[in-house]
């Protein structure tokens, strides 16, 4: 994927989102205690901070991954922006829509039409059929049975489970269960996509498929994506950017070469130590400048060709390959430039 330019349109944009666990939580925002470790703040006051200060955006049709361990407040995170879980303080807008200021009404009305969720736990009606289950958010909608039935068929195609709609989730596998909530989550044709560690139960077979999809269906439906792991390799495979979180804050955002490349802190670089960088970095982190009337009329490669792709074709060359931002020549590459980062790779 190519991460698109986040602009002033964002599709979603958080402004100093905090949430603060406690009676007096409104009260310390903006104080001393504010700026204490998660820990002391505890500790001295009995309150317990999920998110601190987070601010980001999101571009029309990205797939932006947040990540962190256990406790990192990124489920919060997911929560705090349809307001499942209030927020102490900050805004939230979708496509400029100020979610944080909504009444219950209008955000009943955004969470049903703008807004599609999938979790790990599937939760699906037991009772319904394939489906009716996806049919449900159209149902509860209050759109006629014909439309929402053939909605609901056209999902099931898109997924790959047909044959399937008359079958009930119990037997079906947890993969294709999370098909079925997929399926879900696109009938509605939300604005924006919100995934809360939907495959981390699964089988890494049946996992790596489910990323596979989201990737096949992102291809194909463009929708904007919010994406919660805690796997690295899961951020990387599928993430535009990915913004990483460590005990309720931001860490680093970043493009998954960006977060590999220049890791923000130790927190982080000890966190990807183990990527194999070749599937990840791009030219631009390997590549050299060029002396004067060096390499010209010598094969070219983008800057964002992965280093594992463009091995191949910078080893087969009889000389550096030029590597290229559009029509500029940006730098140039040779097989000691691919070779240091396959070996080095190795030899870890």
């Amino acid at each position: 994927m190519t991460a698109p330019t986040v602009e002033s349109d964002a599709a979603l944009k958080v402004e100093g989102i905090w949430k603060i666990f406690g009676p007096r939580a409104d009260k310390i925002i903006g104080t001393p205690q504010a700026d204490l470790s998660r820990k002391e703040l505890q500790e001295q006051t009995g309150h317990v901070v999920g998110v601190r200060d987070v601010s980001f955006t999101v571009a029309p049709g990205e797939v932006f991954v947040v990540m962190g361990l256990s406790g990192s407040g990124k489920s919060t995170l997911v929560r705090l922006i349809t307001r499942l879980i209030e927020p102490t303080s900050g805004t939230v807008t979708l496509y400029g829509d100020d979610i944080t200021a909504m009444s219950d009404k209008d955000l009943l009305e955004t969470r049903r039409r703008k807004v599609s969720m999938v979790f790990q736990h599937f939760g699906l009606l037991p009772h319904r059929k394939v489906i009716d289950n996806i049919a449900f958010g159209l149902e509860v909608r209050g759109e006629a049975k014909p439309d929402r039935r053939n909605r609901a068929q056209e999902m099931v195609d898109l997924v790959g489970l047909s044959g399937y709609e008359n079958n009930f989730p119990d037997q079906l596998s947890g993969g294709m269960q999370q098909r079925v909530g997929l399926a879900r989550a696109l009938a509605a044709n939300p604005d924006l996509l919100m995934f809360d560690e939907p495959f981390s139960a699964l089988d890494p077979l049946i996992r790596r498929d489910m990323q596979n999809e989201v990737i096949r269906l992102h291809e194909e439906v463009g929708k904007t994506m919010v994406f919660i792991t805690h796997d690295l390799a899961e951020a990387l495979k599928l993430g535009d950017r990915i913004l990483i979180m460590r005990d309720g804050e931001i860490v680093q955002i970043g493009t998954p070469d960006e977060v590999v490349g220049a890791p923000a802190d130790d927190y982080v670089k000890d966190f990807v130590s183990d990527v194999p960088k070749a599937h990840v970095l791009t030219l631009k982190w390997v590549m050299r400048d060029a002396k004067p009337g060096e390499a010209e009329g010598a094969p070219s490669l983008p800057s964002s060709t992965v280093v594992r792709e463009a091995a191949r074709a910078v080893l087969a060359a009889d000389g550096p390959v030029r590597v290229v931002d559009g029509d500029r020549v940006v730098g140039i590459v040779d097989d000691e430039d691919i070779l240091r980062v396959v070996v080095a790779e190795e030899a870890g």
